[in-house]
């Protein structure tokens, strides 16, 4: 009797400070949660999404400011942009580890980190340099939590509700980048600068940390080393967690992995992104030098483009979850968003009104979100397949080849499109010919080149921002051809009878364990 109350007063979490410091760290559930508590940790994990790429994005809210401000030509901001989504590929990598090491603190520490260089040291840098540095130091963070959120999903959504989950994960992103634009269209008019928008979004930030500092939980690692494919599965998981050898399951986690169907399907959906990393990054600017608008009427074409793109991620979410498939999701919808870059492609080199553009940008957003909310399903599917206590490393090769792709087309575009520097500095060029014009001055063979090469940059400018579309356009289809690699049925029949049957063998195992000794 007194060894077992020595054991329970060993094993009894500690109280006090010490107990609330325990808690902070040790964020492990013993059970697999109810509905109402996964659904708190699903909503905890999507607004950290959220947050985090508002502090990825904020500068292309305000990229003209920036670059004019510190005097950096958009080769070094693209450079400097490829730079970042190299490192955070290696960062995703890195998160690979969470499949033995866990999540959760990774996701918290990293909102701290992100939260303070976005606050803090971001809007004190007075050269492209130190903002490059910045960047660099938040884009390894957010390669991390690019795996480690979307593995957190998977753990608390079973595959019956995993489209709905990931379609509301997938809106972290888009959330994101229509902080972005609404902050943008609302602060910028008022403050007029770059670095209002890094303090206002790193203030969210630091307050999101707090939030998942105290409300973050996940899966200990023999719950989520399992398969589960719907809730009715809850008992069992946690019988067979008793027995189940982990170390088995996560040795030679590489090998097991590295198979053709995860590589080339990770690779096709990076590829069909490259319209949304070009949005993200420069819809601002081709929107201003292309199209001749104002700063605050592209971020407005970023308000629509990103909140009817929300919508369509969630509704994919749950028609795909309802009807059980998810290839007829992304054929659909990677067709349809081609035929819109295709159309939007076409725009450039004409004056197309607002509402034109607007309705554009909208359509690629629910086509490729459709695409996009059942191909994270399929592919956490397809990953389990494989292994399901590997999730997170097939994330990781997932978020590696996504940055590397984008890495590759931040080195591309600079060299493709070479006006944007120009073009970006032309308003300046343009009111100091007016002044001098207005005073009489003569004007300076300099001033009269600068002149001249803003003509050419405004005549070159659609023809190269039409190539890198092309572009686009090409990776689309590349996404369609490799969707037939991946797991899952075409047929809603087919997978009713799969789930039938897989419900018929969890009755079966749950009824031999409770007969046996």
């Amino acid at each position: 009797m007194a060894a077992t109350t020595e054991s329970v007063a060993v094993d009894r979490p500690p109280t006090g400070w010490r107990g609330v410091r325990h808690r902070l760290w040790h964020r492990e559930l013993a059970h697999y949660p109810g509905p109402a508590a996964r659904a708190r940790y699903l909503a905890v994990v999507v607004l950290a999404t959220v947050v985090l790429y508002f502090e990825l994005y904020v500068t292309s809210g305000a990229a003209t400011l920036l670059l004019t401000d510190l005097h950096m030509s958009f080769l070094y901001f693209v450079l400097a942009l490829a730079a970042g989504n190299f490192v955070g590929a290696f960062g995703s990598l890195f998160a690979g580890f969470t499949d033995r090491s866990g999540r959760a603190n990774l996701v918290v520490v990293g909102l701290l980190v992100t939260g303070l260089l976005t606050l803090v040291v971001t809007p004190q840098v007075h050269t492209g340099q130190g903002w490059a540095i910045a960047f660099l130091a938040v884009s390894f963070v957010e390669g991390v939590i690019l795996v480690a959120t979307p593995a957190l999903i998977r753990d608390f959504s079973p595959q019956v509700g995993r489209a709905t989950a990931m379609g509301f994960w997938a809106m972290g992103p888009v959330l994101g980048s229509l902080v972005v634009s609404a902050v943008a269209s609302l602060t910028l008019p008022v403050y007029n600068s770059w670095q209002s928008q890094y303090v206002i979004c790193g203030a969210i930030g630091l307050v999101m940390f707090l939030v998942a500092l105290f409300g973050l939980r996940e899966l200990s690692p023999r719950l989520r080393s399992q398969l589960i494919v719907s809730a009715r599965d809850r008992a069992l998981l946690e019988a067979r967690a008793k027995g189940l050898d982990l170390e088995a399951s996560l040795r030679h986690p590489w090998r097991q992995v590295l198979r053709f169907d995860v590589v080339i399907s990770a690779f096709g959906v990076s590829v069909m992104l490259l319209i949304y990393y070009t949005e993200v990054a420069f819809f601002t600017i081709y929107a201003v030098t292309l199209f001749g608008f104002s700063l605050a009427q592209a971020n407005e074409l970023g308000n629509w483009a990103w909140a009817i793109n929300a919508v369509a991620l969630l509704a994919a979410g749950l028609l795909s979850d309802k009807l059980r498939v998810r290839k007829p999701f992304m054929l659909v919808g990677g067709i349809c968003g081609a035929v819109m870059v295709l159309l939007f492609l076409l725009q450039v080199g004409r004056h197309p009104s607002f509402t034109t553009l607007a309705l554009l940008v909208s359509l690629i957003s629910v086509t490729l979100g459709f695409a996009y909310a059942a191909w994270m399903a399929a592919f956490t599917e397809t990953v389990e397949a494989r292994n399901p206590a590997l999730t997170g490393t097939g994330l990781a090769v997932w978020g590696w080849l996504l940055r590397l792709v984008a890495t590759a087309s931040f080195l591309v575009i600079p060299f493709l499109v070479n006006t944007v520097t120009t073009l970006v500095a032309a308003p300046e060029y343009l009111a100091e010919y007016q002044r001098a014009l207005a005073a009489h001055t003569p004007v300076s063979p300099q001033l009269a080149a600068r002149l001249a090469a803003i003509e050419r940059a405004a005549a070159d400018s659609p023809g190269q921002w039409r190539a890198w579309f092309w572009v686009c356009f090409a990776g689309v289809l590349v996404f369609v051809l490799l969707i037939f690699v991946m797991k899952g049925r075409w047929s809603p029949r087919a997978a009713l009878r799969d789930q039938q049957e897989h419900d018929r063998k969890v009755a079966a195992e749950l009824a031999r364990l409770a007969e046996a000794p």
